[in-house]
């Protein structure tokens, strides 16, 4: 027996244990950076002593309507300066924040609120109809809403609610936070995207926002005082955790509330943005972007895209410009991403055409995560072969609590010990992963199984195209064929005949789109393009 086998003494206690939680980054900010930028939007800044008074007044003036922790505080505000703050001064007084997407309809927005239980929604005032369309359909029990005006963008206020400033006039800079005495109380609610049935919420702990941070940090590789670019949508994985992470370096967030080229060249030159994340959409939009939206890079931005497998054409396209992409991949179920494609130096002398395939990755487990792998029906790991296809799997500290309410479902996701992704991927002999597709975006024609990721791959390269999407579409024949949805760029042209011919040269027959739409495609508010309506315009002609 060692002396490890007798650790009387050896306890836990408030001066060797402190429960994890991403409150704490803001709240050493405070100390270590105070006078240090925090906040810019719209030419104002906030210094992080101003942001942490006004994170503080929101916490208390909440507190002081009866939030009680473990109540459930909504908002539905694009990336401004207030969802920054609700995103710590909710917590700050207990309360779980629940950031809902600002374009959902009207009755998913009340099954929201609802299901959820908010007992307050902070609201933009574009957003108020759709606040307060759902608020009407919930009776006695249903939230009040603080209107958050955004003046400087077309938005001033109403007066039909108590305004967000006057929410703050209300609390004390001064307030004491309440800290999570367990890092595995409830810091967020987040409802998945919902396109098959109701959505589900997905509860985050304190203690994987917190793993998020540091993870992201090294991952990547950022050091001091970045300025951090919000395109990715703050409702959506609480912005990939990185409005949480900023405080750790020092940082600067800028808020982005409408995402074009134009603003995010300006940004760059204006507001000297070193990172930011988003979808391939948005590597399109900067690819695409017209001589006068576009403006010279003072240095490399580094991005991280996720939310689709990007094709290597845009990738290729984009790192001429001065961005440097680094994949990464993950579910609201993960806080975001935890995969991403490590760069490795024995691949510095490969052709670009070459780089960009491997950039296409998904890769490997971030930091913060145990294990990420790919397994087959019985839960084995499959041959690192780079074909044989199997579920993406992971187990670690950024995994969900579980589903809200929802028992089934997250015994049904945690099966085996893991997460179930539900992505079909195959793992490269390095132990990279490349998502082949989701499972439910497979195409099954003549009992070949066709990815749509790897379609989608081929027709990116052509000239004409922007945007693509593949879906399986009903054949008498074949049972199921490919059926191509293309969103042309600007001027361009091209042929239905001549774009399936373009796919035959590079694809086997059976993978081959039998047929090409030309549309604009049906996207996400995080750039996803959403299949299931297209799938239904396929299966209906």
């Amino acid at each position: 027996m060692g002396w490890m086998a007798d650790e009387i003494g050896l306890d836990r206690r408030p001066a060797n244990y402190v429960p994890l939680t991403p409150l704490s980054h803001l709240n050493r900010a405070l100390i270590v950076f105070p006078d240090r930028e925090a906040l810019v939007y719209q030419g104002r800044s906030l210094t992080y002593r101003d942001y942490h008074g006004r994170c503080s007044q929101l916490a208390s003036a909440l507190a002081g309507r009866g939030i009680r922790p473990g109540d459930v505080v909504a908002t539905l505000l694009p990336n401004i300066p207030a969802q920054c703050e609700a995103h710590f001064g909710v917590p700050a007084c207990g309360a779980v924040l629940n950031t809902i997407n600002v374009r959902l309809d009207v009755s998913t927005v009340t099954y929201i609120f609802d299901h959820g239980g908010a007992k307050l929604i902070l609201c933009d005032t574009q957003f108020l109809p759709l606040a307060e369309a759902a608020v009407a359909q919930l009776g006695d029990d249903a939230p009040a809403i603080i209107e958050v005006p955004d003046p400087g963008a077309g938005h001033p206020a109403t007066g039909r609610h108590t305004d967000y400033e006057t929410l703050l006039a209300e609390g004390r800079t001064d307030f004491p936070w309440i800290m999570p005495g367990d890092e595995w109380e409830s810091l967020a609610l987040n409802y998945t995207s919902g396109t098959t049935g109701r959505p589900k919420g997905v509860v985050y702990h304190h203690r994987g926002a917190y793993m998020m941070t540091m993870g992201t940090v090294i991952s990547w590789r950022m050091v001091l005082h970045p300025r951090f670019l919000t395109i990715v949508p703050l409702f959506h994985c609480n912005g990939w955790n990185h409005t949480w992470m900023m405080p750790v370096l020092g940082g600067t967030v800028i808020c982005c509330r409408d995402i074009s080229a134009k603003a995010i060249y300006d940004a760059i030159a204006d507001d000297g943005v070193t990172h930011f994340g988003g979808a391939p959409i948005v590597l399109n939009l900067i690819v695409n972007a017209t001589e006068a939206e576009r403006r010279p890079l003072a240095a490399p931005v580094e991005v991280f895209t996720a939310g689709a497998p990007p094709a290597a054409a845009t990738l290729k396209a984009v790192e001429r410009l001065g961005f440097n992409i680094t994949q990464v991949y993950g579910l609201t179920e993960t806080y975001g991403h935890v995969t991403e494609c490590l760069w490795q130096g024995r691949w510095d002398g490969l052709s670009k055409d070459e780089q960009a395939a491997i950039k296409a990755r998904q890769g490997v487990a971030f930091p913060m995560m145990e294990e990420v792998t790919v397994v087959d029906d019985y839960m084995a790991p499959v041959p690192q072969d780079g074909i044989t296809q199997g579920e993406i799997v992971m187990r670690g500290n950024s995994v969900m609590k579980g589903y809200l309410k929802n028992p089934e479902a997250t015994e049904e996701a945690f099966a085996g010990g893991y997460f179930h992704s539900g992505d079909i991927a195959v793992q490269h002999p390095d132990s990279y992963i490349q998502i082949a597709d989701r499972a439910k975006d497979i195409i099954i024609s003549g009992g070949e199984n066709v990815s749509s990721v790897e379609v989608e791959g081929v027709l990116m390269h052509h000239p004409a195209v922007s945007l693509c999407a593949v879906v399986a579409k009903p054949d008498d024949k074949w049972g199921e064929v490919a059926c191509a949805f293309v969103e042309l760029k600007d001027g361009q042209s091209v042929e239905e005949a001549e774009l399936i011919a373009f796919a035959r040269e590079r694809l086997a027959g059976f993978k081959t789109p039998k047929s090409v739409t030309f549309t604009e495609l049906p996207k996400t508010s995080t750039g996803k393009i959403q299949k299931f309506e297209l799938r239904v315009r396929a299966r209906d002609g």
